[in-house]
């Protein structure tokens, strides 16, 4: 069995987080707490976002945006109602693990994960935006900034932010996942011009107008964000809906006793997994899993089940027939185009299938060979499929799924 490597990139993400706060902190105690009621309100503003922090399996890159917003404003706050704020990086560090840690006491209540993951991201992106913002601004470098100029300064210090907590989101969910980094970091970026763009300019809008007009900006400016992170629960419900009912209808072939129980889960969850591994998008993983719950709904067709649902070895125009039949039963589901047309082409010649159907179909070979292979079917099922990449099976994509069980330690190790 192959040992894990220690997630050294989390561990030194976190232990720069602590750093970072136990500074902070230990100099605002020392030195006491600059425009108090300005720090009280942006703490609470950060507090109630982070309190209310969706934790459902939405997917989103960011799902606290007012508490994002809020602490990115106040990272980039330089007056308030027209006087000179001097709260330094430290206390901008402080007041935002302070109010954080608060807001997210509900969350580990409840035994929630990935808190401490959450609180080093916020932790360090806000200590760089402050970095950016506020030594310069309380030098005097922007006392001559004003109307759109000021404003494109904050809007670029926010991007510059927002690249970093990408990094930092891609490198966490690395050291928790051991998927590549590179996909990772690509679907962080595809997500920033979603609620990512909608938080940033939030945090500029909120230190705009609070400069202007005073601490009141921050309640106005707050709602847009409330309701786009309800309308976001909403979405996230439907999604989940959806999913439930794609994984209904997968069960209907082991319901009706054409393929064995919890088949369709197993090659959903593998494909997942090698397709991340080969760096397929969010969009091309969820259209994969689909397809892969779906795969065997073509069997339904049949008078006679196959022998535990194994299509495998069927004749090439069976099989191609039983694909097509599965991609017209998935079209009339009204499930995406995309994943009918994956489950149509399982039997179609290797070279000429879509990345996603060369998955399924080498991963659903490997379920039916290991369960039919006994104690030693995961290694020789593997065997098997290198020995069919010369027409059968894609190399690449063999040599993915080799990797995953490697990784999750589900084949046994080779002898000698």
């Amino acid at each position: 069995m192959t040992a894990r490597r220690d997630p050294l990139p989390r561990t030194l993400i976190h232990t720069c987080a602590a750093l970072l706060a136990t500074t902070s902190l230990a100099h605002t105690l020392w030195t006491g707490v600059e425009a108090r009621g300005v720090a009280l309100a942006f703490g609470l503003l950060v507090a109630v976002g982070e309190s209310i922090r969706w934790t459902g399996p939405t997917g989103l890159r960011e799902t606290a945006p007012l508490g994002a917003a809020g602490a990115l404003s106040y990272a980039l706050l330089g007056a308030d109602a027209g006087r000179a704020t001097h709260h330094g990086v430290l206390q901008v560090v402080t007041v935002v693990v302070a109010a954080s840690l608060v807001g997210c006491v509900p969350h580990i209540a409840r035994g929630h994960t990935g808190t401490r993951d959450q609180l080093a991201r916020r932790t360090l992106t806000v200590g760089f935006a402050a970095v950016c913002f506020q030594p310069l601004y309380n030098q005097g470098v922007f006392k001559h900034w004003g109307g759109p100029a000021y404003a494109l300064l904050l809007l670029a210090l926010l991007s510059l932010t927002a690249l970093c907590d990408a990094v930092l989101a891609a490198a966490l969910a690395h050291s928790r996942t051991r998927w590549p980094f590179g996909p990772l970091l690509r679907d962080e970026l595809r997500g920033m011009p979603g609620i990512g763009s909608a938080v940033c300019a939030t945090g500029a809008v909120m230190a705009l107008a609070v400069a202007v007009v005073g601490l009141w900006a921050l309640p106005v400016f707050s709602v847009p964000l409330l309701l786009t992170q309800l309308s976001f629960r909403r979405y996230a419900a439907v999604r989940t809906t959806y999913r439930q009912t794609i994984a209904s209808l997968a069960r209907s072939t082991e319901i009706a006793g054409y393929t064995p129980a919890g088949h369709a889960h197993r090659v959903a969850a593998l494909c997942r997994a090698v397709g991340r591994d080969m760096g397929l998008s969010a969009p091309d993983l969820t259209v994969l899993e689909y397809a892969a719950l779906m795969h065997d709904i073509g069997q339904l067709s049949l008078v006679d089940p196959v022998p535990a649902g194994a299509t495998a070895v069927l004749p090439v125009a069976e099989q191609r027939r039983i694909a097509l039949l599965g991609g017209a039963v998935v079209r009339q589901t009204g499930v995406s185009p995309q994943v009918a047309a994956v489950v149509e082409r399982q039997a179609d010649p290797c070279r000429e299938q879509p990345v996603s159907a060369r998955i399924v179909r080498a991963v659903n070979a490997y379920e039916e060979k290991t369960r039919a292979g006994g104690p030693g079917g995961p290694l020789r099922a593997l065997e098997e499929l290198r020995l069919g990449t010369a027409g059968d099976y894609a190399p690449e994509v063999v040599e993915a799924l080799a990797r995953v069980l490697t990784r999750d330690c589900l084949t046994l190790p080779s002898a000698g």
